[in-house]
């Protein structure tokens, strides 16, 4: 299905969000003062822009650094250098309403309170509410998402899998967020539970304007759902354009082998498909020049310089081979 169908909004989308050159790296030890013996390097240079209702896919392997950026985007964790600017003129972190729907549902809902509880505990997180009036939230709210009003003063252990991740997103709209941080929404689903998920929060996109930004493993979603698509390794976009763009047609290496790697039917796995090795460099000392070029076949001597993003608005690349 064509993603632009479902969330059709252009180029001339105002943006909301905007990362500059945003950096985030831990301390990994202390020596006896207290000082950092060294870093990990979670995000290296960051430069993305984030268009009002658009949905934004987000994909890579393990470790490349798509938790560590929904956290900045959260605010639960700063910036080490760059900046993060919202469209209503506040700079830094945390500064706008961002809500976020986890992988699952079991575990991120609380066992101690009922539905109508869990559902406004974003409002409820800012301070001292009116009893009745959240209750009327919640079923305001539940009711968008398929659940019943009678069903408010019920357990999160008394309803399914999907209706978990349907009362997940409710607490998620319930504070009316600028932007929904989806971190693989489905993939704790059944398969057939997974289509009704997709399709409700492509609805509550088109009813409520919403922005996502949709974390996830899954090819297939990502092509389902978003507008524009980065590929992330090693705390760095290496490629971002439309999802079309991107899914049909990769330019960078990295972004090809990915795609390629994901098992089809009667097609075999061969060797030329894979990355070599497979695990990502580590982060605590980073790789001169190109991230990728101890990983890439196509690595030339231009690799060993720092590779910036090239290309036009439609498509962008962290590549000199391919730009």
């Amino acid at each position: 299905m064509n993603s632009a169908l479902i969330h059709p909004t252009g180029h001339s989308a105002p943006e909301i969000l905007k990362l500059n050159d945003v950096r985030v790296r831990f301390p990994v030890s202390n020596d006896w003062l207290g000082r950092p013996r060294g870093y990990a390097h979670a995000l290296n240079g960051i430069d993305l822009q984030v268009r009002a209702g658009e949905t934004l896919g987000i994909v890579g392997e393990s470790g490349c650094g798509k938790s560590t950026l929904a956290q900045l985007l959260m605010g639960l964790v700063k910036p080490s250098s760059g900046a993060l600017s919202w469209a209503n003129g506040h700079k830094g972190e945390g500064s706008s309403n961002v809500q976020i729907v986890f992988q699952d549902p079991q575990s991120s809902l609380d066992p101690r309170l009922p539905i109508w509880r869990i559902i406004t505990e974003p409002l409820y997180a800012r301070g001292p509410r009116n009893r009745e009036q959240m209750r009327e939230v919640a079923a305001k709210v539940a009711a968008q998402v398929g659940i019943r009003p009678e069903y408010l003063d019920r357990f999160a252990h008394q309803f399914s899998g999907g209706q978990r991740q349907r009362i997940a997103i409710a607490r998620a709209l319930s504070s009316d967020p600028d932007i929904i941080v989806l971190d693989e929404p489905t993939s704790a689903l059944d398969i057939s539970v997974q289509a009704q998920i997709l399709n409700l929060l492509a609805e509550l996109q088109r009813a409520r304007n919403l922005t996502y930004i949709l974390i996830s493993h899954n090819v297939s979603v990502v092509r389902h759902m978003a507008d524009r698509v980065a590929v992330m390794y090693l705390g760095q976009i290496v490629e971002l354009g439309s999802a079309a763009q991107v899914l049909d047609q990769p330019r960078h290496p990295y972004t090809r082998l990915l795609l390629e790697a994901v098992p089809r039917l009667g097609v075999p796995l061969h060797a030329e498909q894979m990355a070599a090795p497979t695990e990502l460099p580590g982060n605590r000392q980073l790789p001169e020049g190109c991230f990728f070029r101890e990983r890439c076949a196509s690595s030339t001597a231009g690799c060993e310089q720092p590779q910036v993003m090239r290309g036009g608005e439609q498509q962008r690349v962290r590549c000199h081979v391919q730009a």
